[in-house]
């Protein structure tokens, strides 16, 4: 009859993919970064508006705030986004979000 062959080793296998949401956690990284710098270019005129000089109305100083914030951020958003696309970009290179690792060792 046939022959049966020599055993021999199985072939090797290959690693299991493992789902790495890069994409997702790029866009929740610039999300929250973007966020950041926004309240950190506003916060100072914010803390100007929202300093009481006397007793006044609440509704008076929310609406003040609300004003002063909407003449203060158009100017200020783009550079909260280019400051929020720089840090995510640095970060993924350099390897500090976790997540955006590049690979490598181990």
């Amino acid at each position: 009859m046939y022959a049966q062959p020599a055993m021999s080793a199985p072939p090797p296998q290959r690693p299991r993919a493992s789902f790495q949401p890069r994409f997702t956690l790029s866009l929740l990284y610039l999300a929250l970064l973007f966020f950041v710098y926004s309240l950190v270019l506003i916060a100072p005129e914010l803390a100007d508006v929202l300093r009481p000089a006397g007793p006044e109305d609440e509704a008076a100083v929310k609406a003040a705030a609300a004003e002063a914030a909407r003449q203060v951020s158009g100017p200020r958003l783009p550079w909260a986004m280019g400051l929020a696309i720089a840090t995510l970009f640095l970060g993924a290179k350099v390897g500090f979000l976790p997540g955006l690792r590049p690979p490598g060792p181990r």
